[in-house]
């Protein structure tokens, strides 16, 4: 059992920087490959990022390419995401979710993947 907790979360300005944190408790974390969704009002969850279990390897979504950087610090059993030049599009709910995964390059894009989610942390980009 793995149990994500995000935060960071908030109101910016279009233009405006966020930085979410997600930390992870449980099961040893470098086990899981770690990925970010989000959610909108009436909108299905979309993939935002994600990153293999050492970190190497990592892929955003092409809507956050550029602007969103995903890590994680795996002595702190936490990944995040790093949100720069923020526009009211990106406003939703984000969720992070952990994918236990043997291959060390595995990267999941598709959240039905995923073993395990946090509860999600509001984002909003003021226009």
């Amino acid at each position: 059992q793995v149990q994500l907790v995000e935060s960071g979360g908030g109101l910016v300005q279009a233009g405006g920087s966020l930085r979410l944190s997600c930390a992870a408790t449980g099961r040893t974390f470098s086990l899981y490959a770690m990925g970010w969704f989000r959610q909108a009002p009436g909108k299905e969850r979309q993939f935002v990022a994600a990153i293999s279990r050492t970190g190497v390897i990592t892929y955003y979504a092409d809507s956050v390419k550029g602007r969103f950087t995903i890590s994680r610090d795996n002595a702190k059993n936490t990944v995040y995401l790093q949100m720069n030049s923020l526009n009211p599009e990106d406003t939703a709910v984000y969720y992070c979710a952990a994918d236990y995964s043997p291959a060390f390059g595995t990267i999941v894009t598709t959240p039905y993947e995923y073993d395990y989610w946090g509860q999600g942390t509001q984002v909003t980009v003021s226009s």
